[in-house]
């Protein structure tokens, strides 16, 4: 079994790109997931499909044939050639895909390096396919220690700190071109957590925020647990408020764009419209007075945010590595645990069977059953001390693998799959 992961983010993809290879929903998920699984050479997969990335990461017996088969299935679903995504997509594999999963779990392969909506991100996909039966064991181990990683990172550094998402993004920037925020009206349009988050944001900029949705009951529900006022409008009203508003942040999970040029008027006053979603809400338009940045355009914050957050990043990349290497160590000694409990419990068989033998044939008395058993086992144990201490040592090893089925081999030992149960889980089952 090897860990194949192919992924698409804003650092090897463009926008326009993202968008045609981005999955929307559930349901698109879903059937993504069942398509690559039908591949006899992969037997397990996971989706995380965000504003500025897809990941797409297997268990497989066969990295060549998965990784074509990926790519044909993507290039179908997205419509784009196929030696064109196979030239953008960073493609890893075993202790490289490992890597790269605790990298994006601890947000160190985020746009906005430290952003803490990744790690939930990230849960939200495993939980959906292990809910769905697309991933079991194999992944359950790679993403139990990625939550693990994660946690450290954010623990032992600051990077969790200050702002550190894309919603956080767009509202610095809208900050630093009105300056003056007082009084000033920020329109956001979508009831989804990217759109609670920069809510959030616009109130501590000190914005005056109204909120619109096609939900108009979710988003009535939202606005009752914030400590603030936001004004919820109609979604009837959408082009009304953009025609009104100075500052316009959109994060809707919409498919194709809701906002288009038939609904911008021209305005005297500089109108400000923050696009955070992919695809995107907006579609291309040319109005004076209208500025419009895409995720791709907050780069200059962001870059600014990696000066002062480098420390801190060489910091988590150091224990992504050391995390990364206790993965694999750990491993390793799932395989050998279950080869030594079948050695002992092999040695147990044949003590009980010799010794109801010997009982049968007259040659001990059953009332000394108990005390020969105890000497055998101990007999066992003492023999089988120096070995299995050899195989735990092994395990850390290259030639594991070779000397544990040489071992299970010579005694006849059954290769039986331990199992592991995640506790980031658990959620889909409360």
């Amino acid at each position: 079994m090897s860990y194949l992961s192919i992924s698409f983010t804003h650092k090897n993809t463009d926008l326009q790109t993202r968008e045609k290879i981005a999955f929307s929903n559930e349901s698109s998920v879903e059937t993504f997931l069942k398509t690559i699984q039908s591949d006899n050479s992969i037997d397990e997969v996971v989706l995380l499909s965000t504003c500025n990335r897809v990941e797409i990461m297997t268990t497989t017996t066969n990295i060549k044939q998965s990784k074509e088969k990926i790519f044909q299935i993507l290039a179908k679903y997205s419509g784009l050639d196929y030696e064109n995504l196979l030239e953008r997509a960073d493609i890893y594999d075993n202790s490289g895909a490992i890597h790269h999963l605790f990298s994006v779990a601890s947000a160190l392969d985020s746009l906005v390096v430290g952003e803490t909506q990744i790690v939930g991100q990230l849960k939200d996909a495993f939980r959906l396919a292990l809910s769905k039966g697309y991933c079991g064991k194999e992944i359950s181990k790679a993403m139990n220690y990625a939550f693990k990683c994660a946690a450290n990172v954010r623990n032992e550094t600051t990077l969790g700190t200050g702002s550190v998402s894309v919603a956080s993004t767009a509202v610095v920037k809208a900050k630093d071109i009105i300056q003056n925020t007082n009084g000033v009206k920020a329109l956001v349009i979508g009831a989804g957590e990217m759109s609670e988050l920069t809510m959030k944001h616009l109130n501590k900029a000190g914005f005056d925020i109204i909120l619109t949705s096609r939900d108009i009951k979710k988003a009535k529900m939202l606005v009752e647990t914030f400590d603030f006022d936001v004004q919820v409008e109609p979604y009837e009203n959408l082009e009304k408020l953009l025609n009104e508003i100075p500052v316009m942040i959109t994060a809707t999970s919409a498919p194709y764009p809701i906002i288009k040029e038939s609904m911008v008027k021209n305005c005297s006053f500089n109108r400000y419209w923050f696009d955070i979603a992919v695809p995107r809400d907006i579609e291309e338009i040319d109005s004076p007075n209208l500025k419009i940045y895409a995720v791709d355009d907050l780069q200059d914050i962001v870059n600014s945010n990696m000066t002062l957050r480098a420390e801190q990043a060489k910091k988590a990349y150091m224990i992504v590595l050391k995390e990364s290497e206790e993965f694999f160590k750990w491993l390793k000694s799932l395989e050998v645990e279950p080869v030594v409990k079948h050695l002992y419990v092999k040695g147990d068989d044949v003590i009980q069977k010799k010794l109801q033998n010997a009982i049968k044939k007259g040659f001990i008395k059953s009332e000394d059953e108990e005390n020969i058993k105890k000497l055998c086992q101990t007999v066992l144990n003492e023999f089988l001390h120096e070995p299995t201490t050899r195989l735990k040592k092994i395990s850390k090893d290259v030639e594991c693998d070779l000397v544990l089925g040489t071992v299970q081999s010579v005694f006849g030992l059954e290769d039986k799959s331990n199992t592991l149960k995640c506790d980031h889980a658990i959620k889909f089952n409360n």
